[in-house]
């Protein structure tokens, strides 16, 4: 009996052990903050912004160019630093409404491959960006694509706001960041950033400005017994051979 009863406390003590490891590992994180975009501009940017509006857009417009300015409290009067620079929007549409134009990226590289979705590495927690607004009833989204397939847009935030203002967006849970097989990973793509008009408000003129987006993440990578197999560059070049 005293045998029986020392293997059963063995067991219970073993499968604590277990289950605290199984904790321990997911509880392990590395949070890093990463700068997805500068909208500087120039030769080192590895994107060109594109723009397309729904109708009723005013012929001419929308209407982009990287401008010298940007936010003071995040970057200082940068003086004597190197050249900072801002992306702007410029649109114009002919009725008020729900209008929309959708700022998109594509490879500097490659223009006339179309419209590229920027990869988001590790497990992104929030997104943020700095927005110039003219205080108009405006607001932006930002649209990410996961895993699967499926496209999801994220409320940025208002841009009733006079001048620069950081805007954030927690990324939620429900939005799947892994899988349950291997390989897990299964990070998030940029697709792009939609901004509205309202009814209520004005559009014959208005201007937006967008500075640094950039994300906080969790890059840590479990490790376990195996997971070069479940490298997928690992697994083609082993394959290869």
């Amino acid at each position: 009996m005293k045998q029986q009863g020392f293997k059963i406390i063995c067991l219970i003590i073993l499968a604590c052990i277990m289950v605290f490891s199984g904790f321990a590992n997911e509880s392990t994180v590395n949070f890093e903050t990463r700068i997805l975009e500068t909208f500087n501009g120039g030769s080192d940017s590895q994107y060109v912004w594109r723009t397309q509006a729904s109708r009723f857009i005013t012929e001419g417009f929308p209407r982009t160019t990287f401008v010298d300015a940007w936010p003071i409290s995040a970057f200082g009067n940068n003086r004597d630093g190197e050249l900072l620079r801002s992306f702007g929007i410029n649109g114009r549409f002919d009725r008020q409404g729900y209008n929309w134009i959708d700022v998109y990226p594509v490879l500097a590289s490659d223009p006339d491959a179309g419209p590229y979705e920027i990869p988001i590495p590790g497990k992104v927690i929030n997104m943020d960006m700095w927005v110039w607004g003219a205080n108009l009833r405006y607001y932006i989204e930002v649209y990410v694509r996961d895993y699967r397939g499926v496209v999801h847009n994220l409320r940025l935030g208002e841009i009733a706001f006079p001048g620069w203002r950081n805007l954030r967006v927690n990324i939620p849970t429900n939005i799947p960041q892994d899988r349950r097989t291997l390989p897990s990973y299964a990070g998030l793509s940029l697709v792009k950033f939609r901004i509205w008009t309202q009814p209520v408000e004005r559009v014959d003129n208005f201007y937006v400005y967008f500075k640094q987006l950039k994300i906080l993440t969790n890059t840590f990578d479990g490790l376990f017994d195996g997971n070069d197999l479940a490298d997928p560059a690992n697994v083609d070049r082993l394959w290869s051979n």
